[in-house]
Formats: structure tokens, sequence, C-alpha cells
């Protein structure tokens, strides 16, 4: 069997999987949900779960479904109305899918997460708990970020990283990621001569690529965040499938999922990773930046050591302790992010000093690592600081 082959036959015969479904795919441009396309996606998802496999579905859609009763013609811009939207819309879109899954004789249920839901141990312990819970009973949790509440500062961004996450939360065997397109193409679909690509097996496969693709009217996605989900989850063990939500029914289908015409396949190409290091290291909002002369970008990635002040040349951005910064070395580029030990403001104080010495400047119980080397994500390969890691 081929690799391609391998790849789809895992993910056909996966006993738990994590599906993803963006807003485009559930609301008209105008905002308004769809039910007959809930509906189809809800038969598709119970024809696999008759089979007695277990799933874990991340819906996006309640800012959408919340857009037509407010009134609003197009996607809120500030976090009030979005939070509005959500609020209104969550209850709406859980009830519709209730109803849906209650046809088939499935318990669906809502679990509404936020970044600290994987990055806090008690949270994730928590998070885990219920997840397993559900799935163990036969209920088919509905995952959604906690838009009501989630401010910018601990945002996922977007679904589809959220479901990248959820599937190591849960330990899903593969994730599938439903959008407004078929598969992923070497250059814009519309574009003549455009190519599909049937098996990504690693980031080298995307060098090359024009891959756009910003998000709908209703939604926050777009192809660009699909491929960083999909190689976030491949890198680190779980084997993905993107393709359109109108290929639900045979995307479910475990005698059909295996067509090598059907998406586009992303290979597992590394080991898992604990939920919170896989977070840090490609899915957090960074807040701000250290940049640290060459013998500190040596200790970190060679050594795998903790970054001390005395290493720190530069602060840029406003942070503090325990927000995601990144680490570049003397060239500018990334090699690591990690939880600041120090707000950004006591980080330019200290930046170049010892330990000895920054007892003696903010007393000996603040001394501390300016990032512990627990709270440290090495990049493989460096790069551009705010690129994203996968491509």
């Amino acid at each position: 069997m081929s690799r391609q082959g391998e790849v789809r036959r895992a993910i056909c015969q996966a006993n738990l999987v994590v599906v993803k479904v963006g807003s485009s795919s559930l609301a008209d441009p105008a905002g308004f949900l769809l039910p007959e396309r809930l509906n189809a996606l809800v038969d598709a998802l119970a024809k696999r779960y008759a089979t007695g496999r277990r799933m874990v579905l991340v819906s996006s859609g309640a800012q959408a479904a919340g857009m037509g009763p407010l009134g609003l013609t197009r996607r809120p811009r500030n976090l009030a109305e979005a939070q509005a939207a959500a609020s209104v819309g969550q209850g709406l879109l859980m009830a519709r899918y209730t109803e849906a899954f209650a046809a088939h004789g499935i318990i669906a249920a809502q679990v509404l997460l936020t970044s600290t839901d994987v990055i806090q141990a008690a949270h994730y312990r928590n998070a885990n708990r219920a997840l397993s819970t559900l799935l163990e009973r036969g209920i088919v949790p509905i995952v959604n970020e906690n838009d009501a509440v989630a401010t910018d500062e601990i945002r996922f961004g977007d679904n589809d990283r959220l479901a990248a996450l959820v599937a190591h939360l849960v330990h899903a065997d593969a994730l599938i990621l439903l959008t407004d397109v078929d598969a992923l193409y070497d250059a814009p679909p519309t574009r003549a001569g455009s190519r599909r690509i049937e098996l990504v097996n690693g980031p080298g496969d995307l060098k090359g690529l024009t891959i756009s693709g910003r998000g709908s009217n209703v939604g926050t996605g777009g192809m660009v965040a699909k491929v960083q989900a999909a190689t976030l989850a491949a890198s680190s063990g779980v084997p993905v499938l993107l393709t359109s939500a109108a290929q639900a029914e045979a995307v479910c289908d475990p005698a059909r999922c295996d067509d090598p015409g059907l998406g586009t396949v992303f290979a597992a190409t590394g080991r898992r990773i604990s939920p919170k290091r896989l977070w840090l290291g490609y899915a957090a909002q960074t807040r701000g930046r250290l940049m640290v002369d060459a013998g500190a970008a040596r200790a970190v990635v060679a050594g795998k050591s903790s970054l001390l002040a005395v290493g720190v040349v530069g602060v840029e951005g406003e942070f503090g302790p325990g927000e995601p910064v990144e680490v570049l070395d003397p060239t500018g580029r990334t090699i690591a992010r990690g939880l600041a030990g120090y707000s950004s403001q006591d980080m330019r104080r200290i930046a170049g000093m010892s330990l000895h010495q920054i007892a003696q400047t903010l007393g000996a119980e603040r001394a501390v690592e300016a990032i512990h080397r627990d709270e440290l994500v090495h990049h493989a390969r460096s790069r551009r600081p705010n690129q994203p890691p996968s491509a």
C-alpha cells in the first residue's frame, strides 16, 4: 500500500476522530444559520457513529448564528459585538445540533473552551475528564471557543487551531477539517492549471505553494489557518484529512473515506507532545519578543537550557509575567517561544544582569530565569517572527 493509502486508511479506521466544521459551511453570507446544511452534516456524522466509532465535533457558527437576530450584516469587528453575537448564537446553534442528533437517537453535549483550558494543568485535567466521560457514555461533545467571555489575550485565534488542540486533548486518532474548499491546491483553486494536492508528507511539501484565503464574511479562518492547524496536528502525531463539508458523507463512511480523490491528507510526522507545549509552540499569540546574544541562543537551542536575563539584549512589546513571548537570535530569527518570567517593564530593567544582580535590584525572591526551560519550546527550524511554524 502506498504512503497516501496508509494515511487514508488510518483516518478511515480511526476509533476516535475530531471533526471541525467552519461557519461558512453552516451559514449563508448574511449570517443566518442554514438548517439543511447542519442537518446534512449531522446525518453524515451519525452514520459514522453507528459503526461504533466515537467523535468530537468542533463547530464554528455561534457568531454567525447570532448575526441575523442581532441585525448584523457582517462579522462583528469589535470584541463586545462579537461576544454579544456569540452569546445569542451559541444557544441557537446548540438547539439545532441537539435536535438533529436526537433524530438519530444520539445525545449531544455543549463544551465551551478557552486557551487556558489546554495550558493550565488543573483546567486541562478538568477538560480532559469532562470530554472523556462524555465519550465513554456515547455522547457527542460539540466544542466551540467560549467567545462570549474570551478576550484577545486568551483566544485560540480560530477554531481550526482549537480543533488541532482538542485532538490532542482527547488523544484522538485523526482530525478531519471540513471547509468550503474540497482540498488543498498548489495555487488558488480558481486559477487555471491549479492542482489538487493529495498528500502532504511534511512541511517541505508546502514550500512554494500559494496558499490563499482569509476566511468568509461569517468566519475567521481561511485556507492558511487550516493548513497551519493541519500541520500543527500532523507534526505531533495526528493524521489529518482536509476537504469540503459537501464531502462529509463520504468522509464519514469508513468504506469510502480512503478514496484518493477525496480531499488532502496530512501524514503524521512526529510524536505527540503535551497540549501545553503544543499550544505554546504553535498556537499561542505572543505578546512580545526577547532578543538574545549568541551565547544565550546556543544555550537555549543546543543546551536546552533556561534563558537567563544576562543573555537578553533587547525587549519588544508589552507583556506580563507568564505570558508567551518569542526568543530571537542575533540574526532576528525566532528560535523558541516561552512564558516570560518577568513583565516587559522588569525585563527591560534586568536585561544583561546576572541572577545575583537581579537579586540586588528586585529582591532575592524575584531572581528567577527570564524563561525557565520547562516553559520553553524550541523550533526545529528557526523562522522569521510572526510567520507560521508550519510553512
